[in-house]
């Protein structure tokens, strides 16, 4: 069972605080975000005791995409104990992802 967790402007902060997380930055009516999201799940079980994964939806949440300049969408984010570390623009596919965590954890 997939262990995405939804945030909010409020929550991030705390989500990201700690070790590593991911966080899917998203709308729904944005295709190539609804593409990523069944492979964010998945990574979400493979690394399970790793990375958490969280999503944001920027159409309710307008903060956090602010805050980091965010531009489009799919943008995932990737956080070690708060910091930003790197960020994936697009639809890349899994074994791509999989590439950019492998080389942060």
């Amino acid at each position: 069972m997939a262990s995405v967790v939804e945030l909010k402007d409020d929550t991030f902060r705390d989500f990201v605080s700690k070790g590593y997380a991911v966080v899917d930055l998203w709308t729904p009516c944005c295709g190539p975000c609804r593409m990523i999201t069944p492979i964010v799940e998945e990574l979400s079980v493979e690394y399970k005791g790793k990375i958490r994964f969280g999503k944001l939806n920027i159409d309710e949440n307008l903060k956090t995409p602010s805050e980091f300049k965010v531009m489009r969408i799919p943008t995932l984010l990737m956080f070690k104990d708060g910091v930003l570390v790197d960020r994936i623009v697009g639809a890349l596919s899994k074994e791509r992802i999989k590439e950019k965590l492998d080389k942060r954890i």
